[in-house]
């Protein structure tokens, strides 16, 4: 199955230019690792509001899955659990869940991290961290279930 993916990498920094963006070409590659097609990319500021609406306009684009980066830990503008959730209609917490079990073996301040995966109509948003080494851990942490979500999710025929 070819997944349409987009990717949004969330940072202030990066987003005025100040950082080099490097979660998003980090995803892009891993996606690409896994045969997935990338069909959209954003950058976007540590602001709700620009968050949903980059997922809203990849959702537009086409894109089944939407992988984000960045805005998943403890800091005041880390937004991006809360801003996927106002705009999806279901958790998904066994993403968020394996994660930080397999994030944790590998570093104890994983624990903090508030990575996550929602029902955006019917694309999969999963919500991994900034720093580009983890977000493509915990998404190869979580990569063998979204195909058959994706499956369900735009009402092919599945086994189960």
């Amino acid at each position: 199955m070819q997944i349409q993916v987009g990717v949004v990498t969330v940072s202030d920094r990066a987003s005025k230019g100040l950082y080099d963006d490097r979660g998003g070409p980090a995803l892009k590659a891993a996606a690409g690792g896994y045969g997935w097609k990338v069909v959209a990319e954003s950058l976007v500021p540590d602001e709700k509001s620009d968050i949903q609406r980059a997922v809203r306009e990849q959702i537009g684009q086409g894109c089944q899955l939407i992988l984000t980066t960045g805005g998943t830990g403890v800091a005041l503008r880390d937004v991006t659990p809360e801003a996927v959730r106002e705009i999806g209609s279901r958790e998904l917490p066994g993403f968020g869940e394996v994660m930080r079990l397999e994030s944790v073996k590998l570093t104890p301040t994983a624990i903090l991290s508030r990575g996550l995966a929602m029902v955006v109509e019917k694309t999969l948003v999963v919500c991994l961290p900034g720093k580009p080494k983890g977000a493509v851990e915990c998404l190869g942490f979580v990569a063998g279930a979204i195909p058959h979500c994706i499956e369900i999710l735009q009402e092919q025929p599945t086994s189960c």
